[in-house]
């Protein structure tokens, strides 16, 4: 029972992952400081495909599984266990990829041209307030 809670929680920060490096750095847009912790991610997540690091959730979610006696990830790991041909087709993956790129770049420009605008924030009322 204790494994299997451990599996899904991984597979559930796993998730998580993949939607803060996807997104994380429009969080930046409101919040400066977040810019910088959404680098490290993705730069660990370039790592991750580019250099073939070993990632550590994946690493928790097969052990805690397996303990669990539960089917093990494959060894292609989570992406291709679960959004590889299930979400998207196989043979759209790169284009997947590339779009993540897209995401990241789209925020992080975003973020520069918020910050030479004087870095002016939207109240919750919707005015906009100086820093």
């Amino acid at each position: 029972m204790v494994y299997r809670f451990i599996g899904e929680a991984a597979m559930l920060v796993h998730f998580g992952f993949l939607a803060y490096v996807a997104l994380g750095g429009f969080l930046a847009w409101r919040w400066p400081h977040a810019f910088w912790p959404h680098l490290v991610v993705a730069a660990y997540a370039v790592g991750l495909l580019e250099v073939g690091w070993t990632c550590p959730l994946t690493v928790v979610e097969d052990w805690a599984r397996r303990r669990a006696g539960q089917e093990g990830l494959p060894p292609e790991g989570f992406i291709d266990h679960y959004l590889t041909g299930v979400v998207y087709p196989e043979e759209h993956l790169g284009l997947v990829q590339f779009g993540m790129g897209v995401c990241v770049a789209v925020s992080w420009i975003g973020l520069l041209v918020l910050r030479r605008q004087g870095g002016r924030r939207v109240r919750g009322d919707g005015a906009e307030q100086p820093r």
